[in-house]
């Protein structure tokens, strides 16, 4: 994934429904609504898995993912593609995501 700008990461802020784009296993695109999105930095964004199981299945398969962010009144939308991982909220790499949600769920 390349850098976030400043206006990617409002936009991503403002509008954090993202809908996730991920291929099944007959090829055909596959998308989902997600609401839980979080910057974690400049290069990686984080969602979280709430009853998404064909989301999940689709990424540990093929972990290409793209996900489109919309600013319907302003017409202006953003797009994130990358690499996705599929992290344990138990692992290391789990626990170091935690704050990142909290600070979105306190807001």
């Amino acid at each position: 994934m390349n850098k976030l700008s400043a206006d990617m990461k409002h936009i991503i802020r403002h509008y954090s429904v993202g809908a996730v784009a991920t291929v099944n296993d007959l090829g055909k695109p596959a998308v989902s609504l997600k609401a839980t999105f979080v910057i974690v930095d400049d290069s990686c964004i984080a969602f979280g898995n709430i009853r998404s199981p064909g989301t999940r299945a689709n990424l540990i398969k093929r972990p290409s993912v793209e996900v489109n962010f919309v600013d319907l009144l302003a017409r202006v939308a953003v797009r994130v593609s990358g690499q996705a991982e599929i992290v344990d909220k138990k692992s290391a790499s789990g626990q170091k995501l935690l704050p990142y949600f909290e600070q979105y769920w306190s807001a």
